[in-house]
């Protein structure tokens, strides 16, 4: 009799404890909702909102806007349906993406094919979101044009502060008349790390395609293995992007045309003066300031802009190496050019376009490279002695030096 007294009890305490677990893990699925689009609005990039939302302890629905800050070329619509259960929550939607002022919508309006679906699974106790979506394959003919898609598949996994895509992207091809052009199959590993509203963040980007060909009549090239690699940090001071490309090998005629590797990093852009130019592009965004051209919105940007530049920011050309057996051609360069950012209040970007200007932005400049192994065909078009190795390339207040000479002229 008295197990049958403590049964009941016990039911309605596993029952409460359930409908708690339910009430927090919708909570929970709405708060980091609301935490993740605000910080990805943060980057500055994009204009993030939600409508339609209606949030209930099993299950929530709405959608999610994406825009450019400025401007209506594209907006991407996420309508998601969320099954909340005590441990996980399961989300499914369309993605829908509409294009220019009219918003058509690409997928039926302009292309005859329904709309990707997407899925992703959100679990509570690790704040972690892991899901995906199928690209369906698709032909567009105009004319003699005709672009064909063999379809592709995302999958993006992450919690706050912390999120990384994967892109596979089957192969496609453009064809306009005789000549023809196709990319893929292509791979896209993204990693982007963040502080809170994306105060400093650190993203990494890198694509490989496997395969890259052009057909004419007159010329083929075929290429494979083609990397690059992106690398973006935003931290307390500074601002620092870094590039590095493989070209893996481009062939023609049954020959290798082409191999090489470049590696570039821009550093010493200021990163307060960064963060205030995407402050005030929100505050014009949010204002509805869409309608201001380019002159107008660089006038108003101008001034952070500007002094983004007052750390003397320096390009370096970590590496730079180029081979063509086919034409016997090398090239091994390195080197550095630097921006003299001191009194910055002479230099308008709005004025750009007058040579005087212009002559002001050169004079900032300042670097050398250096190109080892010359090939003798470069030193005889430089007018240097044709036993010529190395070149040394002196840039000073915006003026080019080539081993000590004036650069000549190199087009006439």
């Amino acid at each position: 009799m008295r197990k049958e007294r403590l049964i009941v009890p016990l039911l309605v305490f596993l029952l409460m404890l359930w409908l708690a677990g339910q009430a927090l893990s919708s909570h929970f699925f709405e708060r980091e909702m609301a935490r993740t689009l605000s910080d990805l609005e943060a980057r500055g990039e994009l204009v993030v909102s939600r409508s339609e939302v209606e949030g209930g302890w099993w299950s929530s629905t709405g959608r999610i806007h994406l825009a450019p800050l400025l401007g209506d070329v594209w907006q991407l619509e996420l309508t998601y349906r969320a099954r909340h259960g005590v441990l996980n929550t399961h989300l499914n939607g369309e993605a829908m993406l509409r294009h220019g002022p009219d918003h058509a919508q690409l997928f039926g309006d302009l292309l005859a094919s329904s709309p990707p679906l997407w899925q992703a699974s959100y679990h509570t106790l690790t704040g972690t979101l892991e899901g995906g979506l199928r690209l369906s394959p698709l032909r567009v003919t105009q004319q003699d044009r005709e672009l064909v898609f063999d379809g592709g598949r995302l999958h993006f996994s992450g919690e706050q502060g912390d999120w990384r895509l994967r892109a596979h992207l089957d192969a496609w091809r453009l064809t306009d008349g005789v000549a023809s052009l196709s990319i893929g199959p292509s791979t896209l590993n993204s990693h982007y790390a963040y502080t809170e509203d994306a105060h400093a963040f650190t993203q990494e980007d890198r694509l490989q395609i496997e395969s890259m060909a052009w057909r004419q009549p007159q010329l083929s090239l075929d290429a494979s293995n083609l990397r690059a690699t992106n690398r973006t940090v935003l931290d307390e001071r500074e601002l620092r992007m870094q590039l590095d490309i493989d070209l893996g090998e481009v062939h023609t005629a049954g020959q290798v045309l082409l191999t090489g590797e470049l590696a570039l990093e821009l550093s010493r852009l200021n990163a307060d003066a960064l963060r205030a130019s995407t402050s005030r592009l929100r505050e014009l965004a949010a204002s509805g300031h869409h309608e201001l051209d380019g002159h107008e919105l660089l006038a108003q940007l101008e001034p952070h802009l500007i002094q983004a530049l007052r750390d003397s920011p320096r390009l370096d050309l970590l590496n730079l190496q180029l081979d063509s057996p086919m034409m016997g051609l090398s090239a091994r360069v390195d080197g550095s050019l630097f921006f003299d950012g001191r009194r910055l209040d002479e230099l308008r970007l709005v004025d750009i376009e007058d040579p005087a200007m212009q002559a002001r932005w050169r004079r900032r400049l300042d670097g050398d490279f250096t190109w080892y192994d010359l090939p003798t065909v470069v030193a005889l078009w430089l007018g240097l002695p044709l036993d010529t190795r190395t070149l040394e390339v002196d840039v000073g207040r915006g003026q080019v030096r080539v081993n000590s000479r004036p650069l000549p002229q190199l087009w006439r």
